[in-house]
C-alpha cells in the first residue's frame, strides 16, 4: 500500500474541496493518503512518502499563490528524481492564464527530475457533480500509475 502525500493551498475553499474528492480516490484505490495545508508543510516531507501531489489556485495573472513560494524554494533544494508525482488546482477562465499555478507547477516539477504520472486537472472554481468523479478518479488513477512506475 502507498503513502501518498497532498500538499496544497486553498483561499476560497475550491482547492480544498478538490484535494478532499482526489484523497477519497486515492483511499477508494487502497492507498493511505495524507492532506496537508502548504503553509503547515515543510517540503521535505515529500521524502517520508511513495508519491506526491501539490494543488494550488490560480493567483493575479497565472501565478502561484503566496503560500506556496517558500514551499518552491524549499522544493529546489530536493533530490526529486523519479518520485511520482502529480498537479492539481482550480481556476477562473476569465483570466488570460486559466490555472497557470498548474503549468508552473509541473514545468518545476519536470525540471527538477520529478516523474509526473499524469497530466494535471484543472477545475473552474469549484467541482461540478460530473466534475466531483472526475476528481476522485484522479486520485485512482494516480494509485494505479505507481504500479507502472514503481
Amino acid at each position: 500500500m502507498s503513502k501518498i502525500l497532498i500538499v496544497y493551498a486553498s483561499l476560497t475553499g475550491n482547492t480544498e474541496e478538490i484535494a478532499e474528492l482526489i484523497a477519497e480516490g486515492i483511499q477508494a484505490a487502497g492507498s493511505e493518503v495524507v492532506l496537508k495545508m502548504v503553509d503547515e508543510c515543510s517540503a521535505v516531507e515529500l521524502l517520508k512518502y511513495d508519491a506526491f501531489m501539490l494543488g494550488a489556485y490560480t493567483w493575479g495573472g497565472g501565478e502561484l499563490p503566496d503560500e506556496f513560494l517558500d514551499f518552491v524554494e524549499e522544493l529546489e533544494e530536493l533530490d526529486l528524481q523519479g518520485r511520482p508525482a502529480a498537479v492539481f488546482g482550480s481556476g477562473d477562465t476569465g483570466y488570460p492564464i486559466y490555472c497557470g499555478a498548474v503549468d508552473e507547477l509541473e514545468d518545476r516539477l519536470k525540471a527538477w527530475g520529478a516523474a509526473l504520472v499524469q497530466g494535471g486537472l484543472k477545475i473552474e472554481y469549484g467541482p461540478s457533480q460530473e466534475e466531483k468523479g472526475k476528481c476522485r478518479d484522479f486520485g485512482r488513477t494516480f494509485v494505479q500509475s505507481l504500479d507502472i512506475v514503481t
